[in-house]
């Protein structure tokens, strides 16, 4: 969950340097003359000056454009992207195996792959979660990071807000998937797009079933999209059970919830399908297989 060592050393010669150079700018501590003094104030002190920062964007070119530290133009460029910045409150939702999960309260919520810097993120806020925090996650070389400051909130939470965030979560994954670079741009959804998240969780179903009835009734061709995916819902339920009697490798068909078929190869179901299931219908049919033989 953390950059490179390299990457990371990298960093802290870039943004310090921005930082110290809006100070410059900008005069919020007088009294600090030279790159040194600024590196050993305490984290307080270096959060007014990025404050500030984030309020007046246009220094990033500026620092770009000056270039005070000879930088070289691959590492200009590294400093430009933090243009693209995202500044706000987000849930510490997750770690995982590549990065932690941030998980920001828009409508609809959006969620963020960001890696660590020279701390993980369970030493930095600990392993409970979720965490609800002040952040600033920044593009570095296609990947997210934080500028290294990290602020939480003192605030705990009950069974019912943790369902809440679980239950956003799979939202952002189902619309947008986990946001691994910035600037990150939404792409129009397609309308099998949007049936297809709508009906990813139960929890999405349940809270986006006017637009579910609305789009199929839009286009009725939708209709084999919504009876396929919740046929790969359903199959979820019978594999278990099918499988817990021990059947394997069986093949079998799924309609409106039911199982309407079954045999030893698809090719096999298929062929009854084509026999008893209504030709209108014939399309709204999942076929599945158990593991196994």
């Amino acid at each position: 969950m953390k950059l490179s060592e390299e990457d990371i050393e990298l960093f802290y010669k870039l943004h310090p340097a921005l930082l110290f150079y809006t100070n410059q700018r900008k005069g919020v501590l007088r009294e600090v003359t030279t790159m040194e003094e600024f590196i050993e104030l305490p984290i307080e002190e270096k959060n007014k000056v990025r404050e500030v920062l984030y309020q007046h964007p246009k220094l990033i070119d500026s620092f770009v454009r000056r270039n005070p530290f000879n930088f070289s133009q691959d590492e200009l460029e590294i400093v430009k992207s933090w243009k693209n910045f995202l500044k706000g409150e987000f849930y510490l939702f997750r770690y995982l195996k590549k990065y932690a999960i941030f998980l920001d309260d828009s409508s609809p919520p959006k969620a963020y792959g960001v890696l660590a810097l020279k701390s993980y993120f369970q030493e930095l806020v600990g392993p409970w979660l979720p965490v609800f925090l002040k952040a600033v996650l920044l593009p570095f070389k296609g990947q997210i990071i934080y500028d290294s400051i990290l602020i939480p909130y003192p605030v705990s939470f009950g069974p019912g807000i943790r369902r809440d965030l679980k239950e956003a979560y799979q939202e952002a994954k189902a619309r947008f998937g986990i946001i691994m670079s910035l600037p990150w741009v939404e792409k129009e959804e397609s309308d099998v797009e949007r049936l297809k998240s709508y009906l990813s969780s139960e929890a999405m179903r349940d809270k986006y079933w006017e637009e579910i009835e609305e789009l199929i009734e839009k286009d009725s061709n939708l209709l084999a999209v919504y009876h396929q995916e919740l046929g790969k819902v359903h199959a979820r339920t019978f594999r278990r059970r099918l499988s817990g009697i021990g059947l394997k490798g069986a093949w079998f068909a799924i309609l409106e919830g039911e199982i309407v078929a079954g045999g030893s190869t698809r090719a096999e179901v298929e062929q009854i399908l084509d026999k008893i299931i209504p030709e209108e219908k014939r399309n709204f049919v999942y076929v599945f297989r158990l593991k196994g033989r």
